[in-house]
């Protein structure tokens, strides 16, 4: 019972592992990685710029199997970051990458019509993982044929990196097993306070194209203040995460 105990303990280590490996070979067949910019200043240590942008595709592929616990919301954030991105790229007249990403909102409305409140069909672990990892590397391949820059990305997925690292965080502060299923989550809470996920899953889609998209447009036009503009949105919908109690068992 202790070794099965001790396995059970390194199952999050081993899938790291995993992920993080599968992560890098993607990387590794760029033919170019974008900058990650922090004001005027520019990553440019490769083996450094090469980690870190691993590790946010390895948290990017997590986040999004973690918020992938209501009826629509999955589908619903890549719809809306793909179609958001693609607007991005027509007004910086960067179409190329438009069709490869509207093909992808094509393939998963395919699928949101049966996950749609109430869903007939559910997505899973690798159905989640992958589309999270897709998300990713869009973001990694349109920042370096395009002006719409990692940080513009981050921005739009801005809803998903609030509420999975908030809850993951307080979990861990609160010395819970931060990789076992639970229901604090902010998107969870006011699913069960609204009364079912349609409501929440319309919402994200909401704050995805009224608040998230002109903060995104801002940082293409001046990515000196990606960084600036993304806290901004993450301390916001943090705040709401925190005033809501997410993380925190309602036992």
């Amino acid at each position: 019972v202790g070794f099965l105990d001790d396995l059970v303990g390194l199952r999050p280590v081993v899938r790291f592992i995993v992920q993080f490996s599968a992560v890098c070979m993607a990387l590794f067949f760029f033919p170019a990685l974008p900058e990650i910019r922090f004001f005027e200043w520019s990553m440019s240590i490769a083996p450094v710029h090469f980690g870190l942008l691993a590790l946010a595709l390895v948290w990017m592929l997590n986040l999004y199997n973690f918020m992938d616990g209501i009826d629509g919301i999955a589908g619903v954030q890549l719809i809306t970051t793909f179609v958001n991105a693609s607007v991005m790229l027509w007004l910086s007249e960067s179409t190329g990458l438009i069709p490869l990403l509207l093909i992808s909102v094509a393939a998963v409305l395919g699928f949101l019509m049966l996950n749609w409140p109430p869903a007939k069909v559910f997505m899973g672990d690798a159905g989640s993982g992958f589309l999270g990892l897709a998300v990713g590397l869009m973001a990694v391949i349109c920042a370096v044929e395009s002006p719409v820059n990692l940080w513009c990305w981050l921005i739009l997925m801005s809803v998903f990196i609030a509420d999975a690292t908030f809850t993951l965080v307080r979990r861990i502060v609160n010395h819970k097993r931060f990789y076992e299923a639970h229901r604090s989550h902010l998107y969870q809470i006011l699913a069960r306070r609204s009364g079912g996920h349609l409501k929440v899953s319309l919402a994200v889609a909401l704050i995805n194209t009224v608040c998230l998209l002109p903060l995104a447009l801002a940082v293409m036009y001046w990515p000196y203040y990606g960084l600036a503009v993304f806290s901004t949105a993450q301390f916001g919908l943090m705040l709401v995460a925190w005033s809501q109690n997410a993380g925190v068992d309602s036992g």
